[in-house]
C-alpha cells in the first residue's frame, strides 16, 4: 500500500473515530466538506450549512424578476459553491440586504485578490483589533468552522458588524449590482490553501500578547547565567511595566544534545541550574522561556539504542547535517526515554515558554531524506514527524507557549503556538508572504528584534500585524533612550488579518515543497525572505468608543495614500497624526501626502480618524495604536472630553485633543494622577498626566 492510500485510510479512520469521541464527549463536531443548502424563495435567499444558517437576506431588482443558478464545482477536496443572480434587464441594479452569522471567531475580511490591482493602489498589509469595518471587506470568514462566504468583483458590498458576544458573531451585508456572485468555500485554509492539518474547531490561537526577550543575538552560545541574571533585572526594571513578560534562554546552557540528562543539567556556566534560574526570572515578574534543539548529537545513546533512531536498509545509523542522529518519534521508546523526559522535567524546573529549534532539519534532512525508512516500516512519515511535537505539547501543556523553529511548518499546525516564518534575523517581508496565517493558523515570529538603527521600523512593523515580539539586546541597551520605541510597540494587540491571501504569495504558493525538500541548510524556496514587497502596514482598530486606522509606512515611495486604499468611506475629513513625530499633519479629504520619512526613526505611524466637530481625542503618547490597548472609554458631553485610561507608573501620558478655534480650554483635571502639564500646539491641545503608580485613571478635559 503506497503512502497516499495509506494517508487516505488513516484520515478515513481518524474521521471515523473523531466523530464517534466527539459524540461521546461533547467535542465539536469537524464542519463537512460539502456545499451548503441554499434556499432561493420569493426573493428571500437562505444559506444553511453544518446545521446553521450563516446567510439570510432579501433581494430586490426594482421590479425585475431576479434569476438564479447555483453551481458546485469540485477540484479535489476544494469545493467552490456559486450563486449567480442576474436579471435580464441591464438598467436595473439587484440589491441584496442580508445578514452573515458566523461562530465567536467569525470576521469581515477580503477572500479574494483585488483583480483590479490599478484602482486598488499600493499593496497594503492589513490587520484588524476588534471587529473590523473596513469599507475593503468583502467577505466574512469564520476561523472556528473554517469557511467564507464572500462576494466576487465588482458589486458594491458593505459589511457592517451587528452584535459581537461570546458565542456567535452576526454582520449585515449590504450588496449591490447588475450581476451578483456569491461564492461559498468550506474548509477554507485546510483544502483552499493546503494546510492539511489545519483544524480550527480542535483549538485556538494563542490570544495574550507574547512580547519578550530572548539570548540569542545578545550571547549566541556563550551566554552564562550571571548574564541571564543580569539582563533579567535591567530588563524587568526597564520594559516589564510596559508589557513584556517572556525571557527567554536560548542555545548555550546544555552539556551536549543528546539525553534528558544533557539537557536538564546545565554546563558549568550555570552553576545554580535550571531551576534556580527560572525561579530568579519568575521572581523579576517574567515568564520564563527555554531553547531546545531536536537533533542529537550524542553517540553514546545513538550506539546504545539504535532501533531509537532511522537506520538504512543494512540497519545503520543514518546522519543528517543539523539533525545528527534522527529520532524515530514512531517508537513509543524513543518518545517515552528522550522527548517526554526532557520537556516534562523543563516545565517541572517552571519554564512556561519552549523554543523547540531544528524542527526543519528534523523533517528534511531526518525524515524526508530518509523516506525509505518509514516505508520499510509502513508508517506515515509526517505522522511520525507530528508525533514529535505532539508528545512535546502534551509534556508541556496547552497553558505554556510552544514556539516551531525554524521555517514555515505546515505539518505541525493545530500543535504549535508561533512559528519563526523565516531565517535567523529580523525580517519585514515574512509578514506580507504569510499575512494571512499570523493568527488564523499560529501566531508569526518574524524573529528576535536588536534595538539598533532600525528600532523603530521593526518593532513598529511587528506590533501592526500583531506578531511576536521578541527582543535581543545586551542589558546595557536597556539603559538607554533606544528603548522608547520598544516601550511603545507592546502588548501586541490580538489582532485578525484583513486578508485571506497572502499579499506576496511567492512563499505560500510554494508550501507543496515542504514533501520534497531534503536539505534545511538555508531558507527554502516557501520560508519567509528578506526583500518586503509591500511598505504599507493598515492596523484597524474598533472599540466601543470608536473606530480609527494605524497606517505604519517602512519605504517607499508614495506622493499620496488614498483614504479609499485604506478602506476608509468617501467624502469625508480625516485627521492624520503623526505618532512618532507626536504632531499633526492636518485635516484631508480623499487622501495625504505622508511626506518624507525622519532617518531618526526610518518609518512612519499615522493615526487617521474621521473628524468630528467638536474637541476628539486624536492619539495618546502610551501605545503605537494610539489609544487602542490603554483607553477604557472616551466621551464627550456637556462641552467636557472625558475618558479612563491605563497608566505606567513614571511614564509620562500625553493625550492629543482636537481642538478646534471656536473652543475654548478650560482646563483638565485627573483622579488617580497629576496633571503635569498642557500645551496647546496648533489645533492640538496636549493634556499630559503622570503617575507615580501603574494605575487606572479616570480624566475630564474642559471646554
Amino acid at each position: 500500500m503506497n503512502r497516499c492510500h495509506r494517508r487516505t485510510l488513516f484520515t478515513l479512520l481518524t474521521l471515523a473515530l473523531s466523530i464517534s469521541l466527539s459524540q461521546q464527549k461533547g467535542v465539536p463536531q469537524a464542519p463537512p466538506n460539502a456545499a451548503a443548502l441554499v434556499e432561493i424563495k420569493n426573493n428571500a435567499i437562505t444559506i444553511r450549512y453544518h446545521g446553521r444558517v450563516i446567510f439570510s437576506g432579501t433581494m430586490n431588482a426594482g421590479g425585475a424578476k431576479i434569476h438564479e443558478r447555483t453551481q458546485v464545482y469540485e477540484d479535489g477536496q476544494k469545493i467552490q459553491q456559486v450563486i449567480l443572480l442576474t436579471t435580464m434587464d441591464w438598467n436595473k441594479k439587484i440589491k441584496i440586504t442580508g445578514k452573515v452569522v458566523g461562530s465567536e471567531e467569525s470576521f469581515p475580511c477580503e477572500a479574494d485578490r483585488p483583480t483590479d490591482r490599478a484602482s486598488q493602489g499600493p499593496l497594503i498589509v492589513r490587520h484588524a483589533s476588534g471587529v473590523g469595518r473596513n469599507l475593503r471587506n468583502r467577505a466574512v470568514y469564520d476561523r472556528r468552522w473554517d469557511w467564507v462566504i464572500s462576494v466576487d468583483a465588482n458589486p458594491m458590498v458593505v459589511v457592517t458588524p451587528l452584535d459581537v458576544s461570546q458565542d456567535y458573531n452576526s454582520f449585515s451585508v449590504e450588496i449591490e449590482g447588475y450581476e451578483i456572485i456569491l461564492r461559498f468555500r468550506p474548509r477554507f485554509y485546510q483544502n483552499h490553501r493546503g494546510l492539511e492539518f489545519f483544524e480550527p474547531w480542535t483549538y485556538k490561537v494563542w490570544p495574550q500578547s507574547v512580547a519578550g526577550w530572548i539570548s540569542w543575538f545578545a550571547f549566541f552560545d556563550k551566554v552564562t547565567e550571571n548574564d541571564m541574571v543580569e539582563t533579567a533585572d535591567v530588563f524587568s526594571a526597564a520594559l516589564r511595566p510596559f508589557g513584556y513578560e517572556y525571557f527567554q534562554m536560548d542555545d548555550g546552557y546544555q552539556r551536549g544534545n543528546g539525553g534528558p540528562e544533557l539537557w536538564l543539567n546545565p554546563n558549568e556556566k550555570f552553576p545554580h541550574g535550571l531551576k534556580y534560574l527560572a525561579e530568579y526570572i519568575k521572581g523579576k515578574g517574567l515568564k520564563p522561556g527555554l531553547w531546545m534543539g531536536v537533533g542529537i548529537f550524542d553517540d553514546s545513546v545513538a550506539r546504545k539504542h539504535p532501533d531509537w533512531f532511522l537506520r538504512d536498509i543494512k540497519g545503520n545509523l543514518v546522519r543528517g547535517n543539523w539533525i545528527q542522529y534522527p529520532l524515530d518519534a514512531s517508537n513509543p521508546e524513543a518518545v517515552e526515554n528522550i522527548i517526554r523526559p526532557i520537556f516534562k522535567g523543563f516545565r517541572d524546573q517552571g519554564w512556561e515558554y519552549f523554543k523547540v529549534d531544528g524542527l526543519r532539519h528534523l523533517r528534511y534532512e531526518g525524515y524526508n531524506a530518509n523516506r525509505d525508512y518509514f516505508d520499510r516500516k509502513n508508517v506515515d512519515l509526517v505522522d511520525t514527524y507530528r508525533q514529535y511535537a505532539k508528545s512535546v505539547r502534551e509534556e508541556i501543556g496547552r497553558e505554556n507557549f510552544m514556539l516551531g523553529c525554524w521555517g514555515i511548518r505546515p505539518e505541525l499546525v493545530g500543535i504549535i503556538d508561533g512559528c519563526r516564518i523565516g531565517d535567523d534575523g529580523f525580517s519585514y517581508a515574512g509578514l506580507a508572504q504569510y499575512n494571512s496565517f499570523n493568527n488564523v493558523v499560529w501566531r508569526n515570529d518574524p524573529d528576535h528584534i536588536e534595538l539598533n538603527d532600525d528600532a523603530y521600523r521593526s518593532t513598529m512593523v511587528t506590533s501592526l500585524t500583531g506578531s511576536l515580539m521578541m527582543l535581543t539586546d545586551k542589558p546595557a541597551v536597556y539603559k538607554t533612550s533606544i528603548i522608547e520605541s520598544a516601550k511603545r510597540a507592546v502588548p501586541v494587540l490580538f489582532t485578525r488579518p484583513g486578508q485571506l491571501y497572502d499579499v506576496d504569495p511567492s512563499r505560500s504558493d510554494n508550501l507543496h515543497r515542504v514533501d520534497a525538500e531534503v536539505s534545511g541548510s538555508g531558507p527554502r524556496v516557501f520560508d519567509a525572505g528578506y526583500l518586503p514587497p509591500s511598505h504599507l502596514y493598515s492596523l484597524e482598530i474598533n472599540r466601543s468608543f470608536g473606530s480609527w486606522i494605524v497606517l505604519g509606512r517602512t519605504g517607499g515611495e508614495f506622493p499620496e495614500i488614498r483614504f479609499a486604499d485604506l478602506g476608509l468611506g468617501p467624502d469625508r475629513e480625516y485627521l492624520v497624526f503623526d505618532f512618532w513625530a507626536k504632531s499633526l499633519k492636518g485635516t484631508f479629504v480623499n487622501g495625504f501626502d505622508p511626506g518624507r520619512i525622519d532617518p531618526k526613526f526610518n518609518c512612519q505611524v499615522f493615526c487617521i480618524r474621521e473628524r468630528e466637530d467638536h474637541p476628539q481625542l486624536i492619539a495618546t503618547s502610551r501605545h503605537i495604536s494610539c489609544g487602542g490597548f490603554e483607553i477604557r472609554d472616551v466621551s464627550w458631553n456637556a462641552r467636557v472630553l472625558s475618558g479612563t485610561s491605563d497608566l505606567v507608573a513614571g511614564d509620562s501620558y500625553t493625550i492629543y485633543i482636537l481642538e478646534p478655534a471656536r473652543y475654548e480650554f478650560q482646563g483638565a483635571e485627573c483622579d488617580g494622577a497629576a496633571v503635569a502639564g498642557t500645551v496647546k500646539r496648533g489645533l492640538v491641545r496636549e493634556v499630559t498626566l503622570k503617575s507615580d503608580t501603574s494605575a487606572t485613571v479616570s480624566w475630564r478635559i474642559r471646554f
